[in-house]
């Protein structure tokens, strides 16, 4: 599968706004008071969501889970719009009400995000049952870690959507660690994509630290969804370079791990790739983290100078049904 010029540079260009964005989070959450909650960040991971989204028609679907900015920002989400959520504020994309655990970003057709382990796949089941029922041609992204692979809702979802042939594509990330729990200690399958034979759907393992092999596995996944074939279970294998969170001080990281997953960054990966097939420039690559840079920056300011919501829109956006019983 030929993959185009324009879409690598998209996708380069996903991750490195990705990269800087949470880079940015990181500086931030160092001075206190200044972002609320706990951060969790995917540095190292972006491949996955840039890969993933990048084979995406504009109908699909996509649930998250507690690590998202990454799949969020490639799925389109405005970058000040996002900011100013983490801040808390009145002009992010859930009007300050979520923070960075519990976004969504129904425009982009990002539906929820879920701190809950395990939690996305139902969810992602029931929107995938509607696209089937209403005869759409689009599909459900469900991303979720290795850790939610050993959950019961994992098994539960994987079996209806075989069942019933649904047009939904899960996405583990495999980073090695749920949470501090190193993959070993809680799974004892060397792949979580060979559980797919469970339930009679294809399963693939990748290297989700190359967004092209992503590509090419969601775009194969999606094809076999809107011919009605049913599921696909796609594992990325790939590595979380920060701790669970950003006050995570990484003790059970061996260092010289880290670093070696250091190497294979996903976005110098490409970048020189694209450098060697006369893609993109130095100077146009260099262009374009600046570019980057510019618009995380933007993000921040906009976030910093919008105003937090009053206590009375608390009781906004509240669904509570007028019949008394």
């Amino acid at each position: 599968m030929q993959i185009t010029k324009e879409k690598k540079i998209e996708m380069l260009r996903s991750m490195l706004l990705s990269r800087q964005f949470e880079d940015k989070l990181t500086e931030l959450c160092k001075i206190e008071g200044k972002i609320p909650g706990m951060m969790i960040l995917c540095t190292g991971q972006e491949a996955v969501g840039s890969g993933v989204c990048a084979a995406l028609a504009p109908e699909d679907i996509i649930i998250s889970n507690h690590r998202s900015h990454n799949h969020l920002l490639a799925r389109g989400a405005d970058p000040n719009a996002l900011m100013a959520e983490i801040y808390g504020k009145r002009t992010g994309c859930n009007k300050g009400k979520s923070g960075t655990l519990h976004l969504a970003v129904p425009e982009v057709n990002a539906l929820c995000t879920t701190t809950v382990v395990g939690g996305g796949p139902p969810i992602a089941v029931g929107t995938a049952f509607a696209q089937q029922y209403r005869k759409e041609e689009s599909v459900t992204v469900c991303f979720f870690g290795d850790g939610a692979a050993d959950e019961g809702s994992f098994h539960e979802a994987l079996n209806l959507a075989s069942l019933w042939r649904l047009p939904v594509i899960f996405v583990c990330e495999n980073n090695l660690y749920a949470g501090a729990q190193r993959y070993e200690e809680h799974t004892k399958v060397k792949d979580i994509a060979d559980r797919a034979i469970a339930y009679a759907m294809p399963g693939e393992v990748v290297d989700g630290n190359d967004v092209t092999a992503v590509y090419r596995a969601a775009c194969k996944a999606r094809e076999i969804a809107v011919s009605e074939k049913g599921p696909t279970l796609i594992e990325c294998k790939t590595y979380r370079c920060h701790g669970h969170g950003e006050a995570d001080l990484q003790l059970y990281q061996p260092k010289d791990e880290i670093a070696a997953w250091v190497e294979k960054c996903p976005i110098d990966k490409l970048r020189d790739e694209a450098l060697s097939e006369g893609l993109i420039s130095n100077d146009a690559y260099e262009e374009m983290n600046r570019k980057m840079n510019e618009i995380v920056e933007n993000a921040v300011r906009f976030a910093e100078e919008s105003p937090f919501p009053s206590p009375e829109e608390a009781l906004e956006d509240v669904f509570v049904s007028s019949r008394i019983s």
